[in-house]
């Protein structure tokens, strides 16, 4: 069977913690890079198909082939992450440090950033005939999807800011249940199956993706977009960075983590016995 059971994908998360922190510095920035860029085209196709049928439902649905792609080929994301590097670092794997943690998530960063302003530059290019003419109407949406979701948080001040946190924490709870309902097939068309529910959600509920956003909001600025970088950074990226780091942590690692590979001195013995079992999971983002 291909099913994995939790006992056994939830050790192949922290095993994947483990092996993101201990990885190069040179093949972390380079697998954000490219996990950064196929999530940005994915948006990108997304905006694309909802302004060209005029259902944002249609887009939403398509927009998951950017992140199945990229967790198939092993690249990675910061909101990926940020979920199972902690558990290495919880279950005192050797090596493994706040210091290391810390030094992937950064790496991860920047490799997300990199690869996303590259497809946002390329997308600005298409759209604007190579900045000659003005904007068509898939420009014109990405210029005010950054302006909304900038200006439009700032204008509700605090109530704004704490409404861009929520919509953050939420997305990585749906984005992290994806990275792990993947584990729990053995088979490619289970993998995509699972990944793509959860990724569905977030995207159709309009909650706040660092690494998408990497793309969006620097898009929108290059085509006419009325907010500023300031206003990308102080209400949007940071405090969606900060939401989907406690999103993917405490609603998807911890909570695995403290039921399956903590589980207290009453666990069953169907349980014990189902976490003896031999099971191989694979691990993407």
């Amino acid at each position: 069977m291909s099913y994995v059971k939790p006992p056994e994908f939830v050790g192949a998360m922290i095993d994947a913690g483990e092996a993101k922190v201990a990885l190069s510095a040179r093949d972390t920035v380079l697998r954000a890079y490219m996990a950064g860029a196929i999530l940005a085209l994915s948006a990108a196709f997304a905006v694309t198909v909802t302004v060209r049928t005029g259902e944002a439902l249609v887009g939403a649905l398509l927009f998951p082939v950017g992140f199945c792609l990229l967790y198939l080929l092993g690249f990675d994301l910061l909101t990926g992450v940020f979920t199972l590097t902690p558990l290495a670092l919880l279950d005192r794997r050797p090596g493994v440090r706040v210091r290391s943690v810390l030094r992937n998530w950064g790496l991860v960063f920047l490799g997300n950033l990199a690869g996303a302003l590259t497809v946002a530059v390329m997308m600005a290019v298409i759209v604007t005939f190579g900045f000659s003419v003005e904007p068509n109407e898939i420009g014109q949406q990405l210029g005010a999807i950054g302006t909304d979701r900038t200006v439009g948080y700032a204008e509700h001040g605090a109530a704004g800011m704490l409404t861009l946190f929520v919509r953050g924490v939420l997305c990585n709870w749906m984005v992290s249940t994806g990275v792990v309902a993947a584990m729990m097939s053995t088979s490619v068309s289970g993998k995509v199956i699972a990944m793509w529910m959860p990724i569905l959600v977030f995207f159709y509920m309009g909650f706040e993706h660092s690494v998408v956003n990497m793309f969006l909001f620097p898009s929108g600025l290059m085509l006419g977009g009325d907010f500023s970088v300031t206003d990308y950074l102080v209400w949007n990226e940071i405090p969606t960075v900060v939401g989907n780091l406690v999103g993917g942590l405490a609603f998807v690692g911890l909570t695995l983590y403290a039921t399956h590979a903590r589980p207290g001195t009453g666990r069953s013995r169907t349980a014990r016995a189902e976490s003896e079992e031999p099971v191989r999971a694979t691990v993407g983002v």
